[in-house]
């Protein structure tokens, strides 16, 4: 017989191996979009970071082997890759205009409307929920944009050299798993390496101009009604980013998970600490119902709770590192009581 956790993973590869490859030419240029599983399921839309495709940033999450039945088992997957940053792609001609964020939703939106469901990212009541990855909602500071500038010339001028892939693996990971003098590098962060060097740099330069002339989204967060849950590593450069989007969002509508030890892309260095709290937000949809929960439990993601709590994951068997989460003023004044 079959080791149980070998067929589940043999499951779950075969399926994520059998997803089908779809190129849509939109009024911004082509995009390429992996579909994986039943599209009559729901659709789950993914988006990576700078200079990653579907492969390089949720490869950990997706064959992470408690996910198959969590997500490959529950809905469609569409990986949507950035212009130019899918496996294989060939460099984007230099007279084209470089896109602005606003110009990638649309193009969000266009590929959505091709496979002819409407989920329109720009429209806040057409969002069912929003699973957030080290997220960022106001304008670069003066010094990311100088940094990003700086980058940006060494792209042009050298390509995917020592000096970017450096900066853009400090963007993704915890110093833990990049290693130093002392210690090498984990697997993941080599793997990383090794699909940078894919990468057109002509490419991830129009993907991080366009990131570094984005516009700050604070004022319209408060408005966002879908439910929303944001990771972020307490090692991410950009942690203090998520913490402060959070306090912005509704508190009835949203929870954070900060995942110790970790950098920015949780998707790859910690997959296993984001499984239960979406689980959580999954169930509060009604979307992934486990045989031993008759309703979902109270979760800062169910509509009926106003605040976030603590999830606790060895309370249920796993061996994580610690995930904190923030819980509002009022819960914290309601204990105090």
């Amino acid at each position: 017989m079959e080791d149980s956790n070998d067929a589940v993973s043999l499951d779950m590869e075969t399926i994520y191996l059998g997803g089908k490859e779809h190129h849509i030419r939109t009024g911004r240029g082509a995009v390429s979009v992996i579909v994986y599983g039943d599209q009559e399921k729901p659709a789950l839309i993914t988006y990576p970071d700078l200079a990653l495709n579907h492969m390089s940033c949720f490869q950990g999450l997706f064959f992470c082997p408690e996910a198959a039945s969590l997500l490959l088992h529950n809905f469609c997957i569409y990986h949507i890759s950035p212009p130019g940053h899918e496996l294989g792609a060939a460099s984007i001609c230099p007279d084209e205009p470089v896109p602005s964020v606003d110009d990638l939703a649309d193009q969000v939106i266009e590929v959505l409307n091709y496979f002819g469901f409407m989920l329109q990212l720009k429209y806040r009541d057409r969002v069912l929920g929003l699973i957030l990855v080290s997220p960022l909602c106001k304008a670069p500071s003066w010094s990311e944009w100088l940094y990003n500038k700086v980058v940006s010339n060494f792209l042009y001028f050298y390509g995917m050299c020592g000096f970017v892939k450096e900066y853009l693996l400090q963007r993704y990971f915890s110093q833990e798993v990049r290693g130093d003098a002392d210690v090498q590098e984990s697997d993941i962060v080599q793997a990383c390496r090794k699909l940078l060097d894919e990468r057109q740099s002509i490419n991830v330069l129009r993907f991080l101009q366009a990131i570094n002339g984005r516009p700050d989204i604070t004022e319209g967060l408060r408005s966002l009604k879908c439910r929303t849950l944001v990771f972020v590593g307490d090692d991410s450069p950009f942690h203090s980013e998520a913490l402060y989007m959070t306090s912005k969002l509704d508190r009835r509508y949203s929870a954070l998970v900060e995942v110790q030890s970790c950098g920015s892309m949780v998707t790859e260095e910690q997959p296993h600490a984001m499984l239960i709290p979406m689980e959580y937000f999954f169930m509060g949809y009604g979307l992934y119902r486990p045989y031993l929960l008759s309703e979902s439990p109270r979760s800062p993601l169910s509509p009926s709770c106003i605040s976030p709590e603590l999830l606790s994951p060895e309370s249920m068997g796993l061996k994580l590192k610690p995930i904190k989460t923030r819980v509002s003023l009022q819960t914290e004044k309601g204990r105090e009581r």
